[in-house]
């Protein structure tokens, strides 16, 4: 399984998502064109994703939806659960620390950290602010592995190389700036400004 594609792993964490609310509202059982219909891909896509797990429903009834949950929880979630924290304590490391709380049992933000003092040792969402300053320390000791990074463009890459030394495992870049890390280290980013700008493109060609 370690050998699925990224796209496969993004979509069936999309797949989880939605099998829950299905779950929650009572459904037992889905078919690949419903869950495509949710998520606005094709049935063919789903079908092929899911066979990937190595999983098939029946033409009767479809995906058993907990079985499908439970298999995808095995196959994205670590047994142990992964230790989370936050460089940026903005808007947007606000946002995101309080929209994440709760949501994943095996992934907890333990730490987020700031440079302004003002805002170290007080607590957002529960979760204690540390300052940057001690960032290496902080991420030994609380055993985190994976950062999500919000800090400002210009400081990007220092920050990137203070988190890689420090033993960061995985990278969740927010920022404006690409980063370069060595191989060994997992780098999403995210981009807004080219998200919002493909959808201004397909808006205006509508």
């Amino acid at each position: 399984m370690k050998h699925l594609p990224h796209k496969t792993i993004e979509r069936l964490s999309q797949y989880r998502r939605a099998l829950l609310l299905c779950h929650a509202k009572g459904m037992t059982h889905i078919y690949s064109h419903e869950i495509a219909k949710i998520q606005h891909i094709t049935a063919v896509q789903v079908r092929r994703d899911i066979m990937l797990i190595g999983y098939t429903g029946t033409l009767r009834k479809g995906y058993n939806v907990k079985e499908l949950i439970d298999l995808i929880g095995q196959i994205i979630d670590s047994e142990i659960g992964i230790n989370v924290c936050v460089i940026g304590i903005g808007n947007l490391g606000r946002a995101i620390t309080n929209y994440f709380s709760g949501k994943r049992t095996t992934l907890s933000i333990v730490a987020v950290f700031a440079v302004d003092k003002s805002k170290i040792g007080q607590k957002y969402h529960g979760i204690e602010c540390f300052d940057v300053a001690d960032i290496g320390k902080i991420i030994k000791g609380k055993k985190i592995e994976i950062g999500i990074m919000t800090v400002p463009g210009e400081d990007a890459q220092s920050m990137t190389d203070v988190l890689v030394k420090s033993g960061i495992k995985g990278l969740l870049n927010y920022t404006p700036k690409p980063v370069n890390v060595p191989k060994e280290v997992y780098l999403e980013e995210y981009d807004m400004i080219t998200s919002l700008e493909k959808v201004a493109f397909f808006v205006k060609t509508h």
